[in-house]
């Protein structure tokens, strides 16, 4: 078992540095296209020159924020607050407790969402700079052992190193959607001199290009959110087992979140894969192309293996 996560923890870093390097590659193009494009639109040859510096420049920028921000970016994105000491004690107490049976080397930063769909995510770089966020939801819902499932699985992200990957992924997969918006728009704006300057075959092709975009981004959202192998979460359950010596408390913990049918209001296409279960969709799917295309394996059968463990 232990081979298995630690073969787990080598491809995630590679599959990050991979991803970071993908993701400076096709911004730098993108950005590059869209000056190409603005220097026979205006007839300024320098344009794409420019373009194509600032591009690499600002890749390289949103990568190194997205590694060192991009958990600050997802726990303000879903309106997460510190746990309060007084009120949250239980959490925080199973928290420490996970975290000294784990061998983590520092306290993980516990949040909590005004939220009342059940759910939890954890997010962060390493174990030594990660959080822990549930639901408010998830609080009123789950007994102590079963809170113990479901934050012995988040501590399995985090040993893993699951995090940084499906962390970085959540901020670049929402940045890649901002990017594809940004040449639609520029594509009116100034058209009417564009055309009048005789650009209106540029203002074709950027038409052109920006539709491209607008169709592919959230079908390359999706592939890079596939990226991240639903078999982390399995491990994830085999790790909140191993740390309990409890596998029907993360078990029961699911079946209650499974009847839960409303979705995380603040959970976006971008950041869906970092919960412990499907935050947009909860029913049971049945179609092989609907688990093609999911975030996570099936709640039921995941369940099954726990229960088998």
């Amino acid at each position: 078992m232990s081979t298995m996560f630690e073969d787990q923890i080598r491809h995630n870093i590679r599959s990050t540095y991979g991803l970071i390097v993908g993701f400076i590659v096709f911004v730098t193009i993108f950005i590059y296209l869209v000056g190409y494009v603005l220097s026979v639109y205006y007839g300024d040859s320098s344009i794409s020159l420019i373009f194509l510096v600032a591009a690499f420049a600002i890749s390289v920028l949103m990568s190194w924020s997205s590694y060192y921000y991009s958990d600050r970016l997802v726990i303000a994105s879903v309106g997460a607050k510190p746990a309060d000491p007084i009120r949250h004690k239980q959490l925080l107490d199973i928290v420490e407790g996970l975290k000294l049976a784990s061998g983590l080397p520092s306290m993980p930063k516990v949040y909590v969402m005004n939220e009342p769909s059940p759910n939890a995510f954890a997010t962060g770089r390493n174990p030594e700079h990660c959080a822990i966020v549930v639901t408010q939801g998830l609080l009123d819902m789950l007994d102590k052992q079963e809170l113990e499932g479901v934050i012995g699985h988040e501590m399995g992200h985090i040993l893993n190193y699951d995090i940084l990957l499906a962390t970085i992924i959540a901020v670049l997969v929402g940045t890649v959607v901002i990017i594809s918006h940004f040449i639609w728009r520029m594509m009116w704006f100034g058209g009417g001199r564009g055309r009048r300057n005789g650009g209106g075959q540029a203002q074709l092709i950027l038409l052109a290009v920006g539709i491209i975009f607008l169709i592919l981004a959230p079908i390359a959202a999706q592939v890079i959110q596939l990226a991240v192998s639903r078999r982390r979460e399995y491990l994830a359950d085999a790790t909140s087992v191993r740390l309990t010596r409890y596998p029907e408390g993360l078990a029961s913990a699911l079946e209650k979140m499974a009847t839960y049918t409303a979705p995380v209001r603040t959970a976006t296409g971008a950041t869906a894969h970092l919960f412990i279960t499907d935050p947009l969709k909860r029913r049971r799917r049945k179609s092989w192309w609907a688990n093609l295309f999911s975030t996570h394996p099936d709640i039921y059968d995941r369940i099954e293996r726990i229960r088998a463990m």
